[in-house]
């Protein structure tokens, strides 16, 4: 489903938003030439690779007759229908007879034209049009209409799948619309509420974000390959078979097809007894089916989660028995509000990522021990699926007894073990999800934190304190488990409390009975103020070697900003990873090490290859830029960043990237008119407030320098580096009691960095406060013993 949530999903994956360096960045010895990354294939060669992979399906109509009991339950479930060609008989009642829908301050009109199905509403160039839905997306609970863009991409007409499996015609650009339809309420809705999105933003129909061959067409088909020409800006989008189909799970199977038919006991077919003989006393008739293929319960878990979780495409390539960390980059909880500090999901962050990070993943089970895949529901309803193995029969489960562990009657909602565990969050206006991190309700967190609990959820005319009276009463001590602790200390780094943070985090690391929580320990832990501690350092270079990939990985994306400044140990740790058995973590290895890594090396290629695919988009399109401008080259990285905002012209991320581009460029005066764009986007942000304020430093502005770096620090306050540019704005400026406010400020809130008493003894020489400054630079010296320029200063000061 696409929507604004994933606007930035490839940024923060891989790196982070901050990571692009700003005028202090270390630059490149060299740059190597970037043989890899020539001009793409022509798309007619990519078309022709693909029907080449699509000859290995046989389709889903092959598997009818063999498997009925499995087929007639999924082409009637959400799989089944997850994309489908419009039909009179089961669309008509959306679009016949014709309505006006109102939604924000735009009207559009649904109306049937002959056969087609006509949708009028505001496209690009701010003018109410047509457009014929081409393709519906979703079964229950809302209907979405993929029309073509705005622009019919002349690359190839865009054909609706359906014709002969791979033979239909390469799908051009196509857009799906947020006017949507709820079969049960039969109403017309917009998914985006009361957003009132206009052409022009990336998540209007018409943007990027709506982008279906991007977006949407992988999860709701079978393989398909986006075939994106950056060259051109068009798509030829093929695919195996439209909709989730047999073989999506399953993989291909056109070789199992073959065997069934040739060796296989057919009672059925139209082959003459003696021919039926024949094939029964055949070599290979006595044999076990060589193409059957039975996947492990974590190839399982992959197959479900390469569409159910929030992630970066790393191929757009994934097939069923692969594994998830060769193809995905995974999305975890970290310094964003993506999710919140206990693991709920708080953004369309679907399932997987929440299932991860539960007690039942770390128990063993998977998605299949709670659902049937093929009707798409789950194996038992209400409280008995839950007691399937909560009576004590599965590994690691506790028993429960229903009737005293809720105190609340039987039959009352508040009974439903998922009405507590697996709380409900809209989406789109109209899907309900359930989370699926089977989070305890603790509405401690609610008031320490705001992070929601299930009990308010539901006792909506009761507050905070009333619930949390409640369970202390109900379950006393067990309230104070390792899960709150856990989420107090995701909370503590987010709210930069790095030493309130530390030590919980570094306990979490070493962890082993939860992985996903370690990896994102690893992610929490790059935040400055943790980093440059040893012992942090030392737990992600171990945690470099760990045996899970998404820990690996985390760890090396954490120790970026020490590669970047020349760590000899943290840049030793991230090599012995270029060469990783996960893709996931060969990717982040060669990202951390972008400005040096070999890009004809495995990892290097990797990392193009990731670049390539997710070019298409604006955040994709970030990331390349800053690969070619820590590589040294300015003018590929400034045009890839021009291109994102281009594409997006309301992501303060972008705006901040191109702003470094022209700062490197030597072009400041541009570099500040991004970083006023940021902060109109982003005026909480106090990192680009900071940063505007060293544009305008470069600039020769003084005052805005202050201005700006007063802002910063009013809304961080704990900011080290904007106190510190602060004072020495301030010094030039000629303020020094101002200067050595903001300095001594800066050294409160990061006591590790000698240049900030360095700066402060400074300034106190020139007010002849000798004493002072004896001390601020012998401060700054046990800091660094290398530091020169403090031991000059106290040299200069003679003895006390």
């Amino acid at each position: 489903m696409p929507g604004r949530i994933q606007s930035l999903v490839v940024a923060l994956v891989i790196g982070g938003v901050a990571a692009l360096v700003w005028w202090w960045s270390v630059r490149p010895d060299g740059v190597e030439p970037d043989v890899v990354d020539g001009p793409a294939l022509a798309v007619a060669r990519q078309v022709d690779a693909d029907v080449a992979t699509f000859a290995l399906y046989a389709g889903s109509d092959s598997c009818r007759e063999c498997h009925a009991e499995q087929f007639d339950p999924w082409r009637h479930s959400h799989h089944g229908l997850a994309e489908r060609p419009l039909d009179s008989k089961r669309d008509d009642v959306a679009f016949d007879p014709t309505r006006s829908v109102k939604h924000g301050t735009q009207s559009s009109t649904v109306r049937k034209d002959g056969e087609a199905f006509i949708l009028e509403t505001l496209g690009a160039g701010d003018r109410v049009g047509p457009h014929v839905a081409r393709r519906v997306i979703g079964e229950s609970p809302l209907w979405q209409f993929v029309v073509d863009a705005a622009a019919p991409d002349a690359l190839a007409e865009p054909v609706a799948p359906g014709g002969e499996r791979g033979k239909q015609g390469p799908i051009g650009r196509q857009q799906v619309l947020e006017l949507s339809y709820d079969p049960h309420a039969n109403e017309w809705f917009n998914v985006y509420g009361d957003e009132d999105r206009k052409p022009g933003e990336w998540g209007h129909w018409t943007g990027r974000g709506m982008n279906w061959n991007s977006m949407c067409a992988s999860c709701h088909n079978t393989r398909v390959r986006k075939n994106y020409d950056v060259e051109t800006d068009r798509y030829a989008t093929t695919m195996a078979e439209a909709t989730v189909s047999c073989e999506a799970c399953h993989g291909p199977m056109k070789d199992h097809v073959t065997w069934q038919q040739e060796y296989g006991d057919r009672t059925k077919d139209d082959r003459t007894k003696d021919e039926k003989a024949e094939a029964a006393n055949s070599p290979g008739a006595k044999t076990k089916d060589p193409t059957a293929r039975r996947l492990t319960s974590t190839q399982w878990l992959a197959v479900c989660g390469s569409c159910h979780s929030r992630r970066g495409e790393l191929t757009g390539d994934f097939a069923p028995g692969d594994s998830y960390f060769d193809h995905h980059a995974l999305v975890i909880p970290d310094l964003t509000e993506l999710f919140y500090a206990d693991g709920q999901v708080h953004e369309e962050d679907y399932e997987f990522t929440s299932f991860l990070s539960s007690r039942m993943y770390a128990s063993g089970v998977t998605c299949l021990h709670c659902h049937d895949p093929h009707r798409g529901k789950t194996l038992a309803q209400g409280n008995a699926l839950c007691m399937k193995c909560h009576n004590g029969s599965f590994p690691k489960s506790p028993r429960i007894d229903v009737a005293t562990h809720t105190f609340h009657a039987a039959d009352s909602t508040g009974s439903q073990c998922v009405n507590c565990h697996m709380p409900q969050t809209v989406y789109m206006q109209r899907h309900s999800r359930h989370d699926h991190g089977f989070t305890i309700p603790d509405p401690l967190l609610t008031k320490q934190h705001g992070i929601p609990n299930a009990c308010n959820r539901c006792h909506e005319d009761k507050d905070t304190d009333w619930s949390l009276a409640a369970v202390e009463k109900w379950y006393g001590e067990r309230m104070d488990r390792p899960t709150r602790r856990r989420a107090q200390a995701v909370a503590a780094a987010r709210d930069a409390e790095t030493e309130k943070a530390r030590g919980p985090l570094l306990a979490l690391l070493a962890d082993d009975n939860n992985v996903f929580w370690q990896a994102s320990a690893a992610t929490l832990l790059r935040q400055g103020g943790l980093l440059e501690r040893g012992d942090v350092q030392q737990a992600l270079e171990a945690a470099t070697r760990h045996k899970y990939p998404l820990v690996r990985e985390k760890a090396a994306l954490a120790l970026e900003p020490l590669v970047a400044a020349r760590d000899a140990e943290a840049t030793a740790a991230i090599r012995a990873l270029l060469d990783d058995s996960a893709r996931s973590v060969r990717v982040a290895a060669g990202w951390t090490l972008r400005a040096q890594v070999d890009a004809t090396s495995p990892a290097g290629k990797d990392v193009l290859a990731y670049l390539r695919q997710n070019e298409d988009q604006p955040g994709g399109a970030m990331q390349r830029g800053m690969w070619h401008l820590d590589r040294g080259e300015l003018d590929a990285g400034v045009s890839w960043f021009t291109r994102a905002v281009g594409w997006d012209p309301n992501s303060a991320p972008i705006r901040d990237a191109l702003g470094v581009g022209y700062s490197m460029q030597s072009r400041p005066a541009d570099a500040v008119r991004q970083m006023q764009a940021a902060v109109r986007i982003a005026p909480d942000d106090a990192e680009y407030w900071y940063k505007l304020g060293l544009g305008w430093a470069e600039v020769g502005d003084v005052d805005q320098t202050v201005a700006a770096l007063k802002k910063a620090v009013e809304l961080a306050p704990n900011h080290a580096r904007a106190w510190y540019n602060l004072g020495l704005a301030h010094n030039q400026n000629g303020e020094a009691i101002e200067a050595i406010r903001a300095l001594v400020a800066a050294e409160k809130a990061d006591p590790q960095r000698a240049d900030i008493p360095f700066a402060l003894a400074t300034i106190l020489v020139k007010l002849r406060q000798v004493g002072e400054a004896r001390a601020a630079a012998v401060r700054a010296l046990a800091i660094d013993p290398r530091h020169e320029g403090a031991r000059r200063l106290i040299q200069s000061l003679g003895r006390p």
